[in-house]
């Protein structure tokens, strides 16, 4: 007996499983692998988070904001104001496009330029408040995720099928009546 408990103690004992360790020598032990790359994860999108965080922002940063998203609705109606101003009075609307043609070429060309310029800017800059907002998101995700599981843990457990060891006692009704009126 000795013998078998010194062994059983040394495979087993003072809180230490030896072929659990030696495993992990050939083979990673994949829950904790699977945490590490979670913490890594977390991590990394904390970090994203933090570069990407709104600053306060004051009075003038919002002014030049609001002021930034006028162009593009400026040049729309614009667009618009000039196809009803070609109905309404075609003279008028001719001597201003004549006007438009006089403009010289490279004129156009920085038009062209100044305008890309601009609106790549603001896609940019609205790329990346949408890359941090969804930063900010999936940092949630394991919230959302533990929340989840805290509550269909319950559900899960008080609801059972008829596979689990309980038989549903309106199915056993139904084939008591359906074979009692196949022999009648």
């Amino acid at each position: 007996m000795g013998v078998i408990e010194w062994v059983l103690s040394f495979v087993f004992g003072g809180g230490r499983n030896v072929l659990k360790e030696t495993a992990e020598v050939f083979r990673e032990n994949a829950e904790g692998a699977a945490q590490r790359a979670q913490d890594v994860q977390i991590a990394a999108m904390q970090g994203h988070a933090a570069e990407f965080r709104a600053q306060d922002r004051g009075r003038f940063d919002r002014v030049m904001d609001a002021v930034n998203r006028l162009p593009r609705p400026a040049m729309a109606l614009g667009c618009l104001a000039l196809f009803v101003s070609a109905m309404v009075d075609p003279v008028w609307f001719a001597a201003r496009m004549s006007g438009i043609a006089l403009v010289p070429e490279p004129l156009w060309w920085l038009l062209g330029v100044v305008v890309s310029f601009y609106f790549g800017a603001r896609h940019q800059a609205k790329g990346q408040e949408f890359q941090r907002s969804m930063s900010d998101s999936l940092t949630r995700v394991s919230e959302v995720v533990d929340t989840l599981v805290a509550l269909e843990g319950p559900i899960r457990s008080e609801a059972r099928s008829p596979m689990e060891g309980g038989e549903n006692p309106v199915l056993a009704e139904w084939r008591k009546h359906s074979s009692g009126g196949a022999t009648k």
